[in-house]
């Protein structure tokens, strides 16, 4: 057994497939100096060009995984504009008249060799994204092809030295049973992304192998615990393929729960919603049971382009989400870009620290005709289904006045126009920056219902930015701060009489689930791949036991403590579902 770093969970058996090394060699090309320009010229057509794939493949891997995985490209974006990077590119060619291939080379090792020598995991890793967007840049320099996987006829176990994320997203993982990879750690971005796809992976493999793999090799792989099996005997094969086979089975056992309610084994509701970026995404959610879209962020409306979208436009993709949920509700979040979501056409301000400039509800209270043009669609398409509106990013009292007199406006346009629409649609507010907290109270009197945004909640109260790996560690969702919180939404929201619900990643989270059955929320929004497991454990949890477990929560005093206190409860009642059950609970 050789063991390795399990970074994506998951069993695989089958034939290795050695990807060879995307490396390249070259001549150190020199070019005349009169001959400059036309290198610079090569160099920023090579980049336009690299930016176009990147951005297609983007927008593929979006639709398959949704926004979180697929901002991973953005980072890859991020390093065609560095001007670190460029300026040791230009600086190359302008001082030593070397080709724009030569040059980017040079660059290329010259930051994966610095990255290398840090003392970092993170920044180690950073250096495999750094060889990739260089040597998608060479391939356009030089007009060579891409490494090619093997045509999709038989399946197969990837082994490389590194992935890069470009590599796996040209994957298709119908025929990919499982990677290997020399180099990386749970925190790559290769591995992220074949987390989102559900794809084995064991990582860390370097000065680990007496002899190395090769293509036709069979392996046997373990993604939970890292180990790689060369050349495994008959026994060892079948036993793996009964490990396999179970996980197998309890995906297709969950998926039989896509129509059963969520309801606990005493009869506590829950209502289950998707978060959504796309009509491909809610497609996902239905087909898993989502009893509705508890958050459908617009902004990827808006991404992708190189204008804003229309009126029209918006309005179409509305009313078709609208209708294709039928009767349960849709909430639409208006516009949150900023952060880390940017727009190729809109330029946003140089900030030092983006996730507390401008941004959200920010942008559009200041850019109110951008506002009107997407109220105006979400009110058209409010007849067609149980529309609900929300604002994101609020802080003040000042915002949702702000923002519900603009509200009014477009409202009075419309009857104007003789245009139908929901004159009573229910307008809500993201609670998720501390300040909104605070005066929780204060708001519940001016809307309709609080969704609670865990993600930005988290990294907000304890100043921990949730996508930088170096400080991931402090990232604590558990943090007796952020239960506090959480708790003064809720008890606000049921003194004022209106709705609460909670949505991002510790809603997804099966472990949260007696904090929700102790707080009464009912309503969770989650990303589609969540709902089935959510539903799995809810169906498995005894309401009145699991509030003992979560009033233990609420009284201790470190994010350790309480994590380790839900983890050993999620593991006594996560009961495995067997197929007699889920008949049953099918019937």
């Amino acid at each position: 057994m050789i063991q390795g770093i399990g970074a994506a969970a998951g069993v695989a058996i089958g034939k290795a497939f050695v990807l060879p090394n995307w490396e390249w060699s070259l001549p150190d090309t020199q070019v005349n100096p009169v001959d400059l320009a036309k290198e610079f010229e090569r160099l920023y057509e090579g980049i336009r060009t690299s930016k176009d794939e990147i951005e297609f493949i983007k927008r593929e891997f979006r639709e398959v995984v949704g926004p979180e995985e697929s901002s991973i490209f953005d980072a890859h974006l991020a390093i065609l504009d560095d001007p670190v990077f460029m300026s040791e590119i230009r600086g190359i060619i302008e001082r030593q008249y070397k080709a724009a291939e030569v040059a980017v080379k040079e660059a290329i090792d010259h930051f994966v060799a610095m990255f290398d020598l840090l003392d970092d995991e993170y920044m180690k890793e950073r250096a495999v994204d750094i060889k990739d967007v260089g040597n998608r840049l060479l391939k356009h320099l030089l007009g060579a092809p891409e490494v090619t996987l093997p045509s999709d006829t038989q399946p197969y176990i990837l082994v490389a030295k590194e992935l890069s994320p470009s590599q796996l997203a040209h994957l298709n993982p119908t025929y990919v049973l499982g990677i290997v990879t020399m180099m990386g750690g749970k925190t790559s971005h290769s591995s992220i992304m074949a987390r989102a796809l559900g794809i084995p992976l064991v990582a860390g493999l370097e000065n680990k192998l007496s002899n190395p793999i090769q293509t036709g090799d069979m392996l046997v792989i373990d993604g939970d615990n890292g180990s790689v099996q060369l050349h495994p005997d008959e026994a060892m094969v079948i036993d793996y393929t009964s490990i396999r086979d179970k996980q197998h089975k309890k995906r297709e056992q969950l998926e039989l729960l896509a129509t059963v309610e969520a309801v606990t084994r005493d009869g506590v509701n829950l209502s289950l919603a998707g978060n959504i970026s796309s009509v491909k995404e809610l497609n996902l959610a239905l087909k898993y049971g989502a009893e509705g879209v508890g958050l459908f962020r617009t902004e990827f409306l808006y991404m992708d382009r190189d204008s804003f979208p229309s009126e029209e436009e918006q309005f179409e993709v509305y009313k078709l989400v609208a209708e294709k949920v039928g009767n349960h509700p849709v909430v639409i979040r208006t516009l949150d870009i900023g952060g880390d979501k940017h727009l190729d056409y809109f330029q946003l301000p140089e900030e030092q620290n983006p996730f507390l400039g401008y941004r959200a509800i920010r942008i559009s209270l200041d850019r109110k005709d951008m506002f009107k043009t997407q109220l105006t669609a979400i009110l058209r398409a409010s007849v067609y289904g149980k529309v609900k509106m929300m604002f994101p990013m609020i802080s003040s009292l000042e915002e949702v006045q702000a923002a519900k007199a603009v509200l009014a406006e477009v409202m009075e346009e419309l009857e104007q126009r003789g245009v139908p629409f929901d004159r009573n649609i229910p307008v809500g507010i993201m609670v998720e920056v501390p300040a909104a907290v605070m005066i929780v109270d204060i708001l519940a009197e001016e809307v309709d219902f609080f969704s609670i945004g865990t993600n930005d909640l988290v990294q907000y109260v304890l100043a921990v930015d949730r996508m930088n790996e170096q400080i991931a560690h402090m990232y604590h969702p558990y943090h007796p701060a952020v239960l506090r919180l959480i708790r003064m939404t809720v008890e606000a929201a049921k003194h004022a009489g209106i709705e609460v619900s909670v949505c991002g990643e510790m809603a997804a989270d099966e472990r949260s689930l007696p904090l929700w059955l102790e707080l009464g929320i009912n309503n969770l929004s989650m990303s589609p791949q969540a709902l089935l497991k959510v539903k799995h454990r809810t169906l498995n949890t005894v309401a009145a036991e699991a509030r003992e477990v979560a009033k233990a929560c609420f009284r201790m005093r470190t994010s350790s403590e309480t994590e380790a206190k839900l983890s050993a409860y999620a593991k006594v009642s996560g009961i495995a579902l067997g197929s007699s059950e889920a008949k049953e609970k099918t019937s």
